[in-house]
C-alpha cells in the first residue's frame, strides 16, 4: 500500500497533533500544560516513544512481507507506486465539479472574431467553483434579508449590547461572591460569630504590638471607646487599616499583608469591642465619631455620649 507521507513527516505530524490537542482542552492558565503539570510531558514522552517503536515495528513488517512476494506481486506493487492523485477516480470527479476545461485541440471552436492587434478572445465558459460560489452568494444574501431585516433579526450591535448586559450582571453576582473583591465604599459590617473569630486571630496575631491583647490602647489608641482620630463605622476603620493612619505617625498601611476579605473580618472585631472597657484604658484620642446614616434616635443617643465624655 502507498504511504502518503514518509515517516520522517508523518511521525512529527501526529505527535504535535496530540500536543496541541492536549494544550487545547487542558486548563492550564497562563503556564503551558506539559509544563504546569508534569504528567502531561510523561504522556507526551512515552507517546512519541511508542509512535516511533510502532512505525519501526510497521516498516520491519513492511519489509519482511515485500520479501515474501513473488516477482509478479513485486511489479504489480510497484505499477501501485507509480499511479499518481491525479489520475484516480476521486480527483477526476472533484475536477469535473469544480473546473469546466476543454482540450487545447478544441481552442478553434472557441475563439472569438474580435482581433485586437493580433491579439484573440476565447470564449471560454466561467469556472464551475465560481458560478457555484456566486450563486450561493445570492442564496446567503436573501437569507440575510429576511432574517435581519425582514423578521428583525437581532443585528451583531444589538448581540453585542446584550452580551455586555449579560456580562455586567454576571461581574455584579462575582463580586457579590468573592470576598476579596470589597474595597472601603463596598464593605460592609459583619456580625457572624465565624468572622469575628477570624477577625480576633488576625487582630492577635498583627495588632496587639500596638494596641494591647484587649484593644485597650499602647503605642496605638484605645479602640473600645467611641473617640476615633480617622472616624469610625465600618468603612473607616476599613480604610484605616488597608491605606495606614497619619503620615509619620500613623500605623503602617496592610494593603500589602492582609486581603481585603481578612481586613473587614478584623475592622468588624474591632468594632464588636466598642464598650468593652479594658484595665486600665489609654485615654481616649480624636473625637467621637457620629455615623450620619445612622437612625437619629441612635445619632441623638451618640450626641448625648458625647456631651457626658465632654462633662
Amino acid at each position: 500500500m502507498k504511504k502518503i507521507l514518509p515517516v520522517y513527516l508523518r511521525v512529527p505530524i501526529i505527535f504535535f497533533a496530540v500536543f496541541l490537542a492536549m494544550e487545547y482542552f487542558i486548563d492550564s492558565g497562563d503556564r503551558p500544560a506539559f509544563l504546569k503539570y508534569p504528567m502531561i510531558s510523561v504522556f507526551l514522552a512515552v507517546f512519541l516513544f511508542l509512535l516511533i517503536a510502532i512505525e519501526m515495528v510497521v516498516a520491519a513488517v513492511d519489509n519482511v512481507t515485500y520479501h515474501l512476494l513473488t516477482e509478479e506481486q513485486r511489479r504489480q506493487l510497484e505499477e501501485a507506486k507509480e499511479v499518481k492523485i491525479t489520475d484516480s477516480k476521486l480527483y477526476k470527479k472533484i475536477k469535473k465539479w469544480l473546473v469546466k476545461d476543454r482540450p487545447i485541440e478544441e481552442e478553434g471552436e472557441l475563439l472569438l472574431s474580435h482581433d485586437y492587434d493580433g491579439i484573440k478572445e476565447l470564449d471560454n465558459d466561467l469556472p464551475p467553483w465560481w458560478t457555484k460560489l456566486f450563486y450561493a452568494c445570492i442564496v446567503f444574501a436573501f437569507i440575510y434579508l429576511a432574517k435581519y431585516h425582514i423578521f428583525g433579526h437581532d443585528d451583531q450591535t444589538k448581540e453585542f449590547e446584550t452580551e455586555m448586559a449579560e456580562a455586567k450582571l454576571a461581574v455584579e453576582e462575582y463580586k457579590k461572591t468573592a470576598k476579596d473583591l470589597i474595597d472601603a465604599e463596598t464593605v460592609t459590617l459583619l456580625t457572624d460569630a465565624g468572622d469575628i473569630a477570624a477577625g480576633k486571630a488576625v487582630f492577635q496575631t498583627n495588632c496587639i504590638a500596638c494596641h494591647r491583647p484587649d484593644a485597650g490602647g499602647a503605642i496605638g489608641p484605645n479602640l473600645t471607646d467611641n473617640h476615633w482620630i480617622l472616624g469610625g463605622g465600618i468603612k473607616n476603620v476599613f480604610h484605616t487599616i488597608t491605606e495606614g493612619g497619619r503620615d509619620g505617625k500613623g500605623m503602617v498601611a496592610w494593603k500589602g499583608t492582609l486581603k481585603p476579605s481578612e481586613i473587614q473580618q478584623v475592622a468588624s472585631y474591632v468594632l464588636s469591642l466598642q464598650g468593652s472597657n479594658p484595665k486600665d484604658p489609654k485615654p481616649a484620642e480624636g473625637e467621637v465619631w457620629v455615623d450620619e446614616n445612622a437612625p437619629k434616635e441612635a445619632g441623638a443617643k451618640t450626641e448625648e455620649a458625647k456631651t457626658v465624655a465632654q462633662n
